[in-house]
């Protein structure tokens, strides 16, 4: 069962340069992607508008395979900050998996 974590959803979703929601979910990320990571991003955007933190935990391999080169975002209808959504996914599990800080 999937559990659902409120804190992680208003932690992420609170900042200005995370903008999942916009994502229409059209798959034109994936077609383009370079590296064939088809959970990339449109699923994880999902995960963390949905609150399923233990989702986001478990593909950090895909999160930090992610070139960042922007094909996909040069290419989304909707505008979506792909890559800067990824680099928040990356801060986050940065400080809560691994406790690293900016400090």
């Amino acid at each position: 069962m999937l559990s659902v974590n409120t804190e992680f959803m208003d932690e992420l979703g609170a900042l200005e340069s995370f903008n999942a929601t916009a994502c229409m979910n059209c798959g034109v990320c994936t077609a383009v992607c370079p590296m064939g990571l088809e959970l990339l991003p449109r699923q994880l955007f999902r995960y963390v508008v949905v609150g399923a933190e233990e989702k986001i935990l478990e593909n950090q391999e895909t999160i930090f395979s992610c070139l960042m080169c922007k094909m996909c975002e040069q290419n989304c209808p909707a505008e979506v900050k792909i890559a800067e959504n990824v680099r928040t996914l990356r801060t986050y599990i940065n400080r809560n998996v691994f406790g690293l800080s900016r400090n």
